[in-house]
C-alpha cells in the first residue's frame, strides 16, 4: 500500500530508549512537516492490533512534552507491568508549531485538526506493525490538548473509542489565557468548532464514552464545571471529576494514570 505521506523519517531502535521512538512525516495538512513522539511497549511478538492513544500537548509545547516533562511512557508501561492496563501504543504529537499553539483547530491554510485525527493515525499504522486498521483509537490531551481532544474526539466520535481531557480548555476564547497570538487568527467558519459543548451537543446520539478532570486550583477550573453543568443539563452522559491541583506538570502526570485506565475500561 502506497504510503499516504511523501517523506517519512523514523527513529533507529540501537538510538532509542525507555520505548520512545519519533517520527517526522510530511503532509499537505501542516503544509510541511509535523513530529510524533510514541510510546511502543515491549510484549510478545505474537500481539497486534495494540490500541492507539494520541495524548497531546498545551500551548508552548511540541512532541516531547508529554514523555520529557510528563513521563507519560513511564507511566504507560509501569500500568502495563502490574496488569492495571493492557498494552497499548501512545502518540504523543506536536499540534503542528503554528504560533504559541495551533489550537488544533484549521487556520492559515493548515489544518492542525486533520493533522490530529488522520494523519497522526495513519504514520503511526504505517511505520509500527503492532498498530494495524483494527487497533481501536482514543484520544486525551492537557490544556490546548484538552480542548483539541473534547472537540476532534464530539467531532469526529466514529473514529474514536473514548475521549478523556485535563484541565482543559473548553472554549476558543479561553486561548487568550495563554497566548500573545489575537484570537481573530483562531475564528472557524462554523462557531460549532469554537466550543467544546456545543460540537458535544451536534453530535450528542453518536459521542463515545467521555471523561475529563481539572484541579481545584487551576485557572480553568470555573469553565471546566461550567461544561460539566452544561453535558449535565443536555443528559450528555460523561464523567466529571475534580482534584487537588494546579496548572501544572504534577497534576497532569499524576492524573494521565486515570486517562489510561478510562481507556482500558473501554476495552472490555
Amino acid at each position: 500500500m502506497p504510503s499516504k505521506f511523501r517523506t517519512t523519517e523514523i527513529s533507529d531502535p540501537q538510538f532509542e530508549q525507555n520505548g520512545l521512538r519519533f517520527i517526522t512525516v510530511k503532509t499537505p495538512h501542516l503544509k510541511g512537516r509535523g513530529d510524533i513522539c510514541l510510546f511502543v511497549p515491549e510484549i510478545e511478538t505474537s500481539i497486534s492490533d495494540l490500541p492507539l492513544v494520541i495524548l497531546m500537548h498545551g500551548v508552548y509545547g511540541s512532541a516531547w512534552c508529554w514523555a520529557m516533562k510528563g513521563g507519560a511512557h513511564l507511566t504507560a508501561q509501569r500500568l502495563i507491568s502490574e496488569g492495571k492496563i493492557k498494552p497499548m501504543v501512545v502518540a504523543m504529537p506536536s499540534d503542528g508549531l503554528w504560533g504559541d499553539g495551533s489550537g488544533y483547530l484549521t487556520h492559515h491554510s493548515r489544518n492542525f485538526e486533520k493533522w490530529i485525527s488522520e494523519d497522526v493515525p495513519a504514520a503511526v499504522k504505517e511505520n509500527i506493525p503492532l498498530v494495524t486498521g483494527k487497533s481501536l483509537l482514543f484520544i486525551s490531551g492537557l490544556s490546548m490538548g484538552g480542548f483539541g481532544a473534547l472537540r476532534i474526539g464530539a467531532k469526529y466520535p466514529e473514529k474514536f473509542r473514548a475521549i478523556s481531557g485535563h484541565s482543559s480548555i473548553t472554549a476558543l476564547e479561553q486561548m487568550k489565557l495563554f497566548v500573545e497570538e489575537p484570537l481573530s487568527d483562531y475564528k472557524q467558519d462554523n462557531a460549532i468548532d469554537e466550543d467544546v459543548f456545543k460540537t458535544m451537543q451536534s453530535n450528542q446520539n453518536q459521542l463515545p464514552p467521555i471523561r475529563f478532570d481539572c484541579g481545584k486550583n487551576d485557572l480553568l477550573i470555573e469553565h471546566n464545571r461550567l461544561l460539566h453543568q452544561q453535558l449535565e443539563k443536555a443528559n450528555i452522559p460523561h464523567k466529571y471529576e475534580e482534584f487537588g491541583g494546579e496548572h501544572s506538570w504534577d497534576y497532569w502526570q499524576k492524573h494521565l494514570e486515570d486517562t489510561l485506565e478510562f481507556f482500558n475500561a473501554q476495552l472490555r
